[in-house]
C-alpha cells in the first residue's frame, strides 16, 4: 500500500474524471434551460411529451443539483492545490490566483451577457476571491466553517419554506416570461436574444438570489479547498474506508432525499430539500465511487474519454453554450421551446460524445485546451509549448 502523497506535480486523473463527469450532467440539466423556459415553469407538469416524464424523473433525481455542487468542491480543489504548490516554492499564493479568478470572471461576463444566461463562471469567480483570504485557515476550520455557513441559513430558509407551503404550495409559473422567452430565443433578432438574457441572468442573480447563491457555493468550494489540503483524492487508496463510507452513505441518504417529491408531494420546500441537502450529498457519493474506481491509479476504459474532458473543462464547458444555443436559438435553427424533455437531453448526449472527440484529438497535438490556453497566456504571459506540465 503506498501510504506517502502523490507529489503536487503528479497530474491526478480520478480529479479529470471527475470533472469530465460533472460536466456530463451539468449538460444534461442545462439543456432544460437552453430549449425550454425553465426557469418560469412548473417542471412537474410542464414536461409532457412522449418519454418526458421518466427523463424528468431521472433528470431530477440522479442530475438535478448534484453536478454544480461536484464541479464547485473541484473548484475549490484546484485552488488548494495551487495553494499547496506556491508555498512549496515559497512563493505568494494571492496575486495570481487573483489575476487567474480575474480572467475566469472575463470569460463568464462574456458567457454570460454573449452566449447564454445560465453562466457558472462569474459566480465561482467571485467566490474564488472570498476564498483566497480563507486559505490559510487550517483544514478542519475549512472544513467546518464551510459546513456552517451552508447548513444554518439553509435550514433557516427551509423552515421558512415549509412555513410558506401551508398556505400555498403551488409553483410559479411565469406565462408573460414564458411568451417573452420563446418569442425572443425561438424568433426574435440578436438585440431581442440580448436583451431576453440580460433580463434572465438578473432574474436569476438579483441581490437577495446572490446571497442565496454565495452560501451555497462558497462553502462547497471551502470544503474542496480543505480536501486538497489533505490530500483526499491522491490518497484514496490509503483512505479505503473514508470513501467507501462516503460513497454508501451520501448515495443512501441524497437517493432518499432526491426521492421525496416522489414519495411525499412536489412543492417548493419538498425540492428545496430535495436539492439543497440531497444534491450535495449524491455529489459526494459519486465523487467517492470515481475515486474508489480509481485508486490503484489505473482507469477504466469506458471512463477514461472524460479524462480528455476534465482537463479542458473550461472549453467544454463554454462550447456547450455556444452549441446548445447555436441549435435552439434564432440565429442558429430556432428550435427553442419545439422540442420536447427526451429529445433534449439526447441531443445533450450528442454534443458530449463529439466534445469527447474534439478533446480526444485536440489534446493528441496539444497539452491544454483552446480557452485553457488563453486563460494561461493572460494570466501568466507565458509561451505555449506541447508538454504535459500539471495544470489543475
Amino acid at each position: 500500500m503506498r501510504l506517502e502523497p502523490v507529489s503536487l506535480d503528479e497530474r491526478v486523473e480520478s480529479i479529470d474524471i471527475m470533472r469530465g463527469f460533472a460536466l456530463l450532467g451539468i449538460l444534461l440539466i442545462n439543456m432544460l434551460a437552453f430549449h425550454s423556459p425553465f426557469s418560469y415553469i412548473d417542471p412537474y407538469t410542464w414536461f409532457d411529451g412522449p418519454g418526458d416524464q421518466a427523463t424528468f424523473a431521472f433528470l431530477d433525481i440522479f442530475i438535478q443539483a448534484s453536478f454544480y455542487p461536484l464541479f464547485a468542491m473541484l473548484f475549490g480543489y484546484g485552488l488548494g492545490i495551487q495553494f499547496l504548490r506556491a508555498e512549496a516554492r515559497n512563493k505568494s499564493f494571492a496575486p495570481m490566483a487573483v489575476k487567474r479568478l480575474a480572467v475566469l470572471l472575463v470569460f463568464g461576463i462574456l458567457h454570460a451577457f454573449l452566449i447564454w444566461f445560465g453562466d457558472i463562471l462569474i459566480t465561482y469567480a467571485i467566490m474564488g476571491f472570498l476564498l483566497i483570504g480563507m486559505m490559510r485557515l487550517e483544514s478542519k476550520w475549512l472544513l467546518r466553517l464551510g459546513l456552517l455557513i451552508y447548513a444554518i441559513p439553509q435550514a433557516l430558509l427551509l423552515m421558512i419554506l415549509f412555513a410558506a407551503v401551508a398556505a400555498d404550495s403551488s409553483f410559479y409559473t411565469g406565462i408573460q416570461e414564458v411568451q417573452d422567452s420563446i418569442a425572443a430565443y425561438g424568433g426574435g433578432t440578436f438585440a431581442e436574444i440580448f436583451r431576453q438574457r440580460f433580463d434572465d441572468w438578473m432574474y436569476g442573480n438579483n441581490a437577495l438570489n446572490y446571497i442565496v447563491l454565495t452560501v451555497t457555493i462558497l462553502p462547497f468550494t471551502m470544503i474542496g479547498a480543505a480536501a486538497a489540503k489533505w490530500r483526499l483524492i491522491e490518497r484514496a487508496d490509503e483512505l479505503k474506508k473514508l470513501w467507501i463510507g462516503l460513497a454508501v452513505g451520501g448515495f443512501a441518504l441524497g437517493l432518499l432525499l432526491k426521492l421525496m417529491p416522489y414519495i411525499i408531494e412536489p412543492n417548493i420546500a419538498i425540492t428545496f430539500l430535495q436539492d439543497i441537502f440531497g444534491g450535495p450529498l449524491l455529489a459526494v457519493a459519486y465523487a467517492a465511487i470515481i475515486a474508489l474506481i480509481t485508486r490503484h491509479g489505473s482507469v477504466p476504459l469506458l471512463l477514461r474519454p472524460l479524462v480528455k474532458a476534465g482537463r479542458m473543462s473550461l472549453t467544454i464547458y463554454i462550447t456547450q453554450s455556444l452549441i446548445a444555443t447555436t441549435i435552439f436559438y434564432s440565429y442558429g435553427l430556432g428550435l427553442y421551446g419545439q422540442v420536447n424533455l427526451l429529445t433534449g437531453t439526447l441531443l445533450g448526449l450528442g454534443i458530449f460524445a463529439v466534445q469527447l472527440i474534439f478533446a480526444e484529438i485536440w489534446l493528441s497535438k496539444f497539452s491544454q485546451g483552446p480557452l485553457e490556453m488563453i486563460w494561461r497566456k493572460l494570466t501568466y504571459g507565458l509561451n505555449f509549448k506541447k508538454t504535459n506540465k500539471s495544470n489543475y
